[in-house]
């Protein structure tokens, strides 16, 4: 059976419109973002087809161009769809966090760090330089790879931070396995880093872990 010929409050995107966004599966909203189906298959069948091939939505976000247009009823043109759609959310949070305190923002400052960082398939970590008022000045990538003290060096960290002029940051990296529970590399970096930039009277005012799910955060977990 046809979407269309589905009782409203079943079809997707009725449902969006309805009870918005948050009240719908992963393959709904997939198949709002599909919009049609193949031969035989509606365009949620084909979204729970997609999810069970690539395994997860996160997956199949995270996916690069080749396997992206390989899978049945995708392609380029959905591929640039949906890089751009991804673009938009990282700029739309990124314009909140340049307007509003991160600490007024926890929600977007979560979704921006995730948007930016949990698509890699390695380690990358990363800081949010802010002004004295808490605001964003920018996001740096500043190490690929296992974060312990081979790579990420305080030194380098303050550099950026001096460059920018900042009053405080926030420290960000991922965990490619999607287990956001911190090592102990992961406190003893963010101990080193915290007593370096003291030193310059700048706060470390979080550490966030980026899995699946929402974010570790060291503050929330009195760990600074």
């Amino acid at each position: 059976m046809a979407i269309k010929d589905w009782p409203p409050e079943l079809r997707p995107r009725e449902k969006l419109l309805q009870r918005g966004a948050g009240a719908l599966t992963d393959a709904e909203l997939l198949a709002i973002f599909l919009r049609t189906g193949t031969q035989g298959k509606s365009a949620v069948d084909l979204a729970i087809e997609l999810l069970g091939n690539f395994g997860s939505l996160r997956s199949l976000l995270a996916a690069d161009r080749g396997r992206f247009c390989q899978a049945n009823g995708l392609g380029s043109a959905k591929y640039a769809q949906l890089q751009a759609v991804l673009e938009m959310a990282r700029r739309h949070f990124l314009e909140i966090l340049q307007h509003d305190s991160v600490l007024d923002s926890p929600d977007a400052t979560r979704a921006y760090l995730s948007a930016q960082l949990r698509p890699y398939r390695h380690e990358v970590f990363a800081c949010l330089f802010l002004d004295n008022r808490n605001r964003v000045i920018q996001m740096e990538e500043l190490s690929h790879g296992t974060l312990d003290s081979a790579s990420v060096y305080p030194r380098e960290v303050a550099k950026k931070a001096l460059h920018h002029n900042c009053a405080a940051i926030i420290l960000a990296h991922n965990h490619p396995s999607g287990i956001a529970e911190p090592s102990q590399a992961d406190r003893a970096v963010t101990h080193r880093l915290q007593q370096a930039l003291s030193l310059f009277d700048i706060k470390v005012l979080d550490h966030f872990i980026i899995g699946d799910g929402t974010p570790f955060s060291f503050a929330e977990q009195g760990l600074i």
